[in-house]
């Protein structure tokens, strides 16, 4: 995880269910890494890029994606950028499809708290409706979906609004400077480059067969 710009009391989400797809293409890539040192000996080692792509897409997309709550804002570690959004650039947070953190000048989605599918509202309980941070609420107490404490997305949020509403309501957080405040958009430079590697590798493994 990369470096929290004045980390304190954090706070770290990720998706339950991204785990589970995590370990599913780690088996895949296990199982056929050894299906093929089995039938074809170290020499067929060479051709397992598409596998070990597999296994490392395992880990950008579903392992390595987080949340991260902290005193100095909100950190999006998404597969292939950083995204801090400090609080005092945060305007809105939105899970229409995803916690998306929207700020005066762009809005960023987060990789790790997607929203539900379509019967995500529809398994909704009572208790689910119950608790959440004011600003979750839309007009007679209406509850989106994706905001629903059962859901990935509503805990991300709910653990963001939380925070957020404690900073605002303790007179720690000014109003007023969402306008000149910027998020710091990061490139995850090595993860790009290790993408791009082992896809050409792939590539390269595919087309010589």
């Amino acid at each position: 995880m990369s470096t929290v710009p004045n980390a304190g009391n954090v706070e770290i989400f990720k998706g339950r269910t991204n785990k589970w797809f995590a370990w599913l293409s780690w088996a895949v890539a296990a199982l056929g890494l050894a299906v093929t040192v089995a039938s074809a000996g170290l020499e067929g080692l060479p051709g397992t890029a598409p596998l070990l792509l597999l296994a490392f897409l395992g880990w950008q997309f579903f392992w390595m994606p987080a949340v991260v709550v902290h005193d100095g804002g909100v950190t999006l570690e998404n597969p292939f950028r950083t995204v801090v959004v400090p609080w005092a650039a945060l305007v809105h947070v939105d899970t229409r499809y995803a916690l998306t953190l929207v700020t005066a000048r762009a809005s960023y989605a987060a990789w790790a708290a997607p929203a539900p599918g379509i019967w995500g509202g529809r398994n909704a309980r009572p208790e689910d409706l119950h608790g959440l941070p004011d600003t979750s609420y839309g007009p007679g107490k209406s509850v989106r979906p994706g905001d629903l404490k059962t859901t990935d997305s509503g805990q991300a949020a709910r653990l963001v609004r939380t925070r957020w509403q404690d900073l605002v309501e303790s007179g720690t957080l000014a109003a007023g400077e969402a306008g000149a405040t910027a998020a710091a958009v990061t490139p995850r430079w090595a993860a790009i480059g290790a993408a791009v590697l082992l896809l050409a590798a792939s590539y390269w493994t595919i087309a010589v067969q």
